[in-house]
C-alpha cells in the first residue's frame, strides 16, 4: 500500500481550485491578489505561494477552462400565478 497524499485528490482539488480562480477572476471580476486571498484564507487554506504555484502547473487547463466556460446553474422560471399558488393562504 502507497504512503502519502492521493495523487487522484491532489488532481481534483487542483482541478476545483482552477475553475475558482476563473470564477473569481472573469466572473467576479476580482483583483489578482484578492482574488489569491480569498482562495488561500476563506477557502483552499493553502499559502499565496503554493496556489500561485498550482495555477502556473495547471496554465494549459486553465486556458482550456476560460475557452469552456464554468457550468451555469438553471433556475426555473415561474410566473406570477404559479408563485400565487406556492404562497396562497
Amino acid at each position: 500500500m502507497r504512503r502519502g497524499r492521493d495523487q487522484e485528490l491532489i488532481r481534483k482539488r487542483d482541478e476545483a481550485l482552477c475553475r475558482r480562480w476563473v470564477v473569481l477572476t472573469e466572473q467576479e471580476r476580482l483583483r489578482y491578489d484578492d482574488a489569491l486571498r480569498v482562495l488561500s484564507e476563506q477557502e483552499f487554506f493553502i499559502s499565496e505561494e503554493r496556489i500561485m504555484a498550482i495555477l502556473r502547473k495547471m496554465s494549459g487547463e486553465l486556458k482550456h477552462i476560460i475557452q469552456r466556460g464554468v457550468p451555469k446553474v438553471r433556475k426555473p422560471r415561474l410566473t406570477h400565478r404559479q408563485l400565487n399558488l406556492l404562497f396562497s393562504d
